[in-house]
């Protein structure tokens, strides 16, 4: 189970990344702590399948930018199933920006764990909300990481975003 948890926690990790793109490119490097929720409980219907859940604080030391705002924090909350060797998770990540407005994406994606609970993941992310200047964000991108054995990780994301800005185009 302990393994489990931290392939779900860095499952979860990756989609901290993720939430902070939009259909202008974007992309930026999200790093996540020890996850301070971190639960798992076992299906009994076959060994090894067990479903876990993690909530974990992130920043991003390379700052993904959205209209020349930087990304500066974000949570992670994510769920993983596994199934022995395969593992699948889904999760929310919403990041703070500087100006204090909010972004947030739901990512999918998958998880290769070692047995010592480290191991890499990868996915997809769409952008689902965003507060102030990013209300009506719209875009999607991917993931790719890795963690360790703790659940702590570091993702690498890359995407694009449109805003509907007010003022952003005039017809001709």
């Amino acid at each position: 189970p302990t393994m489990r948890k931290s392939t779900v926690a860095g499952a979860v990790l990756c989609a901290l990344a993720l939430s902070a793109g939009a259909q202008t490119k974007v992309s930026g490097k999200l790093s996540c702590s020890k996850p301070d929720v971190n639960s798992s409980a076992e299906v009994p219907d076959a060994a090894g399948h067990v479903v876990a859940l993690t909530k974990a604080n992130c920043t991003w030391p390379t700052g993904l930018e959205i209209e020349g705002v930087k990304a500066k924090s974000a949570v992670d909350v994510g769920v993983a199933e596994v199934h022995g060797s395969s593992v699948k998770s889904h999760g929310y990540n919403v990041s703070t920006m500087d100006n204090g407005d909010k972004v947030s994406v739901s990512y999918e994606g998958t998880a290769t764990p070692n047995k010592d609970g480290s191991g890499t993941f990868k996915g997809t992310w769409k952008w689902i909300s965003g507060t102030g200047k990013f209300k009506g964000i719209k875009g999607s991108g991917t993931y790719k990481g890795t963690q360790s054995a703790d659940g702590a990780g570091m993702a690498d994301i890359d995407g694009e975003y449109t805003l509907s800005a007010p003022a952003a185009k005039k017809g001709k």
